[in-house]
């Protein structure tokens, strides 16, 4: 839960570098939050099938896209690829595939032009 409450502190902190371990439970709890929102949304009745989400999913998604943006260019920062990067997700398939492989790889060691590792400093 630290992780994730790490990531909402640094709510629209663009520069740095992001651990995969960051990322991903932030990820993670991300998912875990939006399934039980979704759940009270289906039994309060707000959830709508065309759009795919309910009020309570609806506003907490809107609450939480800058964090997850940012945290998503920290960790390419972390790769060593450009937060631009981000915009190859807009490409149908290829695009999320070439993300996911960015975000699943390891820091890359030592100082890079977006900062320290961050691996390295917690160590």
């Amino acid at each position: 839960m630290n992780w994730y409450l790490e990531v909402l502190k640094k709510y629209a902190v663009f520069n740095g570098r992001a651990r995969r371990k960051e990322y991903w439970f932030f990820a993670l709890f991300n998912l875990i939050i939006s399934a039980v929102l979704a759940v009270i949304d289906v039994a309060t009745g707000s959830f709508s099938l065309e759009a795919g989400m309910g009020l309570l999913g609806g506003i907490y998604v809107l609450g939480v896209l800058i964090p997850s943006l940012a945290v998503t260019v920290r960790r390419l920062h972390d790769t060593e690829h450009s937060g631009w990067w981000l915009l190859i997700g807009l490409v149908p398939l290829i695009g999320g595939i070439v993300l996911l492989v960015f975000m699943v790889q390891d820091s890359k060691p030592g100082q890079n032009p977006y900062g320290a590792n961050p691996k390295e400093a917690a160590a």
